[in-house]
């Protein structure tokens, strides 16, 4: 079925996030991988080419243009590319928003054009060793000194967490914390107390630096707070959407691609004297996997372009986030086993898409956590 969201426009920015991926990215993935993390150059070259800030106003350096659909342009491009370890998702959809929808003005002028540029890296401190998807767990505290906030604490599984040059981090503001106590507080590079531990070593995403963050007595300004003091939980919750569709959109386009590349290799490989296409198995398994992504992919659509209006409700993104990671999940698990022995090699795509989006149903809210927040809006 032709897709229907896109127009010219969008088109246009696929071709040319192809043309950045072919040149910036492929050749050099392998290395990067083997290293643990991208050179900041690719961060430099993403900005020159207009791929990060796309939805910043253009007055601070960015794109001017907020419709989602881009951010989907790229999470599809980047996935099929099997480049997870290049965080612009992560910068763009999530970082993004809270700068340009809390940041005061003194902070976008700051902030934002070394955002689009690429020489600033940025990444989301809120989980913590005992509190994940949890807020109520958190344990970081930010305590007010007069002139600034003396941060305490330490967060883990941070997405970006070596490159990052600004760190959004989710902290108590007052004793209880929780719902009506937490803070966001950015933390820069080179504030005193500032430590990094290590680049976490993961069964995927190798390329993605992802590490422990520990904070000090790092005192960190006054005019670092974004958004309303105490305010962190109704930030979050605001934003978690489109964070979730577009993990949603990278599971849906991972499908995708499996299906694709395993459908050309059943029509190769031979056993038995016949290509395993043409064995009724491999054939029942195409067409449940076929028929699964496309029923996926025309809800998935569904709710980017209602997304894109402002019309997408947190339940309809939690569906989306939890179905497609999970869809994702089980085709690389059927794929693998259609390749038999050599999708067992990580030379082969199909290898590195079975490690690489296991965590697929882990971040932005495990599928657990997906399903209660459906359930309670629908029973409770």
């Amino acid at each position: 079925m032709e897709r229907q969201i896109f127009d010219a426009e969008h088109d246009a920015f696929r071709e040319t996030v192809r043309t950045f991926l072919a040149k910036e990215v492929v050749p050099h993935y392998e290395q990067w991988e083997r290293d643990g993390i991208v050179s900041r150059g690719v961060w430099r070259a993403a900005g020159k080419q207009g791929l990060l800030g796309v939805a910043v106003p253009e007055e601070y350096g960015g794109g001017g243009n907020a419709d989602f659909r881009h951010a989907v342009v790229l999470a599809e491009e980047f996935t099929r590319a099997g480049a997870a370890g290049l965080a612009i998702g992560l910068h763009n959809d999530i970082v993004g928003p809270y700068l340009t929808g809390l940041g005061t003005e003194e902070q976008k002028r700051r902030w934002l054009p070394g955002f689009c540029d690429g020489s600033l890296i940025t990444a989301v401190a809120m989980t913590e060793p005992g509190a994940g998807s949890d807020l109520q767990g958190i344990r970081t505290t930010a305590e007010d000194r007069g002139d600034h906030w003396l941060l305490n604490g330490s967060k883990t599984f941070i997405s970006n967490g070596i490159l990052a040059d600004l760190v959004v981090v989710v902290a108590r503001t007052t004793p209880e914390g929780g719902a009506h106590g937490l803070s966001l507080l950015v933390v820069e590079r080179d504030m005193p107390g500032f430590e990094r531990g290590r680049n976490l070593d993961k069964i995927g995403q190798k390329a993605q630096d992802t590490a422990e963050l520990f904070f000090r007595d790092v005192r960190v300004p006054k005019e670092n707070l974004l958004g309303e003091l105490n305010g962190a939980f109704v930030h979050l919750m605001t934003n978690l959407a489109q964070e979730r569709m577009a993990i949603a959109v990278a599971g849906i386009a991972a499908a995708e691609h499996l299906l694709e590349i395993t459908t050309a290799y059943v029509k190769e490989r031979e056993a038995f004297g016949r290509p395993l296409g043409k064995l009724q198995h491999v054939r029942f398994e195409i067409a449940e996997m076929a028929t699964e992504c496309a029923v996926t992919r025309t809800f998935v659509d569904r709710c980017v372009v209602d997304h894109s209006i402002g019309q997408l409700d947190p339940v309809h993104a939690s569906m989306a986030k939890w179905w497609a990671t999970e869809l994702q999940k089980r085709v690389a698990d059927r794929c693998l086993q259609l390749h038999g022995g050599y999708g067992y090699m990580t030379e082969y795509r199909v290898a590195k898409a079975f490690t690489d989006g296991r965590i697929q149903t882990i971040y932005g809210g495990t599928t657990e956590i997906m399903k209660e927040i459906i359930g309670r809006a629908l029973l409770d």
